[in-house]
């Protein structure tokens, strides 16, 4: 199976499971995602993701390059025609964290990038290598990029095509946490158990102010959050949470 999914306490498990072919995306894995963060988006039961890739050799390389479909159906066009993400985009809002073990090149950096929160073991690579076979990360990559980390070394990846390891990585702000193999996926459960742990529709919003205020000015992004703040105000789970605080127990979320 190219990508494996699981739901288990309102965590969201996805595996692309390819290792043979270092992950790369073969069309019955991209048709596949597409379902798959269909899911995500509109399952209420859903409240965190994790993303990572079979082995430890790589994340994901991006598309198979054996496996490409022609110029007429590649996937930047379907990508666009159909309005089906291959990719956890921004508008997302509930967290994703991408669980990164190995080679994240090409379409795989991207999917990395529209993630949240990024956690790498300590074989981890990075790049965006479009260049060196005349094409473009043009799916998120040369936008979210040079958001993510230092313009300057950005550009440098993005036009050089040159790789970054994992401590680079966590120098330049690309990922929060570099961790030994055998403990990146016991990280990534537990900052997923976390974040689950706190109100669904509180962090979707935290998300979705954070992510539209980046491109605001900042009186605007403050107004929204002001305005996000009063939408939660009368749901069921602000007075669960107060409720649960006075009475010293765990609260009970429904999302709602």
């Amino acid at each position: 199976m190219g990508v494996e999914f699981k739901v288990e306490n309102h965590i969201a498990y996805i595996t692309l499971n390819r290792p043979e072919a270092m992950n790369s995306l073969d069309p019955e894995a991209l048709d596949k995602l597409k379902e798959i963060w269909t899911e995500v988006r509109t399952n209420r039961d859903i409240w965190v993701s994790i993303l990572t890739g079979a082995g430890e050799k790589a994340f994901c390389t991006g598309t198979d390059m054996k496996k490409a479909p022609p110029p007429s159906e590649c996937m930047a066009s379907a990508y666009l025609n159909d309005g089906i993400p291959i990719i956890p985009y921004m508008k997302m809002w509930k967290p994703i964290i991408a669980a990164i073990n190995g080679y994240a090149v090409g379409g795989g950096l991207e999917m990395a990038l529209a993630c949240d929160l990024r956690i790498a073991s300590e074989t981890a690579q990075f790049g965006l290598t479009e260049v060196k076979v005349a094409s473009l990360a043009g799916l998120n990559g040369t936008q979210c990029l040079p958001r993510a980390i230092p313009q300057a070394v950005a550009m440098k990846m993005l036009l050089t095509g040159e790789r970054i390891d994992a401590k680079e990585a966590l120098r330049v702000g690309l990922v929060s946490d570099v961790v030994s193999p055998d403990k990146l996926i016991e990280l990534a459960d537990q900052l997923a158990k976390k974040i689950a742990s706190n109100a669904p529709l509180s962090v979707k919003a935290a998300k979705q102010a954070a992510v539209l205020g980046m491109d605001m000015p900042l009186e605007h992004g403050i107004q929204m959050a002001h305005l996000l703040w009063g939408v939660l105000r009368d749901t069921d789970d602000r007075k669960e949470g107060f409720t649960a605080f006075a009475e010293k127990r765990a609260p009970k979320w429904q999302g709602k």
